[in-house]
């Protein structure tokens, strides 16, 4: 058989696995399922960051003259703050305790008195010392016969000069978010579509459909065809998961739509198809150890382990230190890489040359397991019965 034709046998089964996997009910659901719970996600997010920066204040008596100063010394240091009059102060603690307010102010300016359900937050804290220590100095000025306003221009005028070795970027908080909803994305996928090639591979061999296959076709045609196609599966849900998600994220302004964005979704995409040949020709090659679905797990669950492990203490590092020396080396190791390099990439605390270095090791590590996949997969894929022991299978 020739180049061409080989690759062609391969495409051919890629294409049924790819027509056969798309048009299941299982896709179609789980990704609405998935689709809907970003959304929800997002959404939350979305509504988490328009009240956590909001206070609804409520004054009594002589407070309410202190509307205007509220607000504005509010809107000084990012906090929102809307004020509303309350003529009974009992109504007033009545809506405290059902949420509806944050906070009631009693007293007067220089002397002000918060009640609040449980603690009073540190901005609007801030702001309130801020108000009441304003009014005081206002009164101390006034005796003095001194202008508050211009002793308070002066003072203002009076700024500590900074100097920055690294310009802040102003994006970093959206990278970091970015990172980790593409690194938790990946793993989902790898782990799901891995998960059915060697179920795939499982279901062919006990109902005997494999040796009609490979009748026609060689044995590694039929492998790579199942990853490729099963694969496509996954970067197809994957496109279509993350794609809505980064236009509801901007359409709510949870993130923007920028070049940090977009390209995180094409890095994700590289390493997606990366990780999942890594993984994939592996799963095949354990699946084909044995006959019986029930027993499936039992081979592919030591590759689930280590995906596991190694994504939960990268991803644990990835977000407490994500320029640490443990996050950097983890991201370097292969069966990592496809995972966190991105995380990383998206994050803006990788070097070029990091990234030129992973992608390396990981092709290396691609052909040295879809060759070993391979050959296990061959020596194994028509035996049925108990299970084979890896050692056989890689001896032939």
């Amino acid at each position: 058989m020739n180049t061409v034709s080989s690759w062609r046998a391969v495409w051919l089964i890629a294409k049924r696995e790819l027509n056969t996997r798309l048009r299941t009910r299982s896709f179609v659901i789980g990704t609405a399922v998935l689709l809907v719970m970003l959304m929800g996600y997002v959404l939350l997010q979305s509504t988490l960051a328009d009240s956590q920066d909001k206070s609804k204040i409520g004054l009594t008596g002589q407070t309410a003259g202190i509307a205007q100063q509220l607000e504005k010394a509010g809107a000084a240091i990012g906090e929102k703050i809307e004020t509303v009059t309350v003529a009974d102060p009992a109504q007033g603690r009545t809506q405290v305790e059902n949420g509806d307010l944050d906070a009631l102010l009693s007293g007067n300016a220089t002397e002000l008195k918060v009640l609040v359900k449980a603690e009073l937050g540190t901005k609007l804290r801030t702001v309130l010392n801020g108000v009441s220590q304003q009014e005081v100095l206002n009164g101390i000025l006034s005796e003095a016969q001194k202008s508050p306003d211009e002793v308070m221009r002066t003072v203002g005028q009076t700024q500590v000069e900074v100097d920055s070795i690294k310009p802040p970027d102003p994006e970093k908080s959206q990278r970091m978010v970015i990172g980790l909803i593409v690194a938790v994305l990946l793993y989902m996928s790898i782990v799901t579509y891995g998960t059915l090639v060697a179920q795939g591979v499982v279901e062919e061999k006990s109902s005997r459909v494999v040796e009609i296959l490979l009748s026609t076709v060689r044995p590694w045609h039929l492998l790579l065809g199942k990853v490729i196609g099963l694969g496509l599966v996954g970067l197809t849900q994957l496109v279509i998961i993350g794609g809505a998600g980064l236009l509801v994220a901007s359409a709510t302004n949870v993130l923007t739509l920028s070049g940090v964005a977009t390209g995180a979704l094409l890095w994700g995409v590289v390493w997606y198809l990366l990780g999942f040949l890594l993984y994939a020709t592996v799963y095949g090659a354990m699946g084909s150890l044995v006959s019986r679905q029930e027993d499936t797990q039992s081979v592919i669950g030591p590759v689930n382990i280590v995906l596991i492990l190694g994504f939960v203490v990268g991803f644990n590092l990835l977000a407490q230190s994500p320029e640490g020396t443990g996050t950097k080396v983890l991201s370097l190791v292969p069966l990592l890489s496809p995972v966190l390099m991105p995380a990383r990439i998206a994050a803006g605390t990788v070097e070029v040359w990091e990234i030129a270095l992973s992608l390396g090791l990981t092709m290396g590590a691609i052909a040295l397991f879809t060759w070993l996949g391979a050959r296990i997969y061959q020596n194994s894929v028509l035996r049925v019965g108990s299970r084979i022991k890896l050692s056989e299978a890689l001896k032939g």
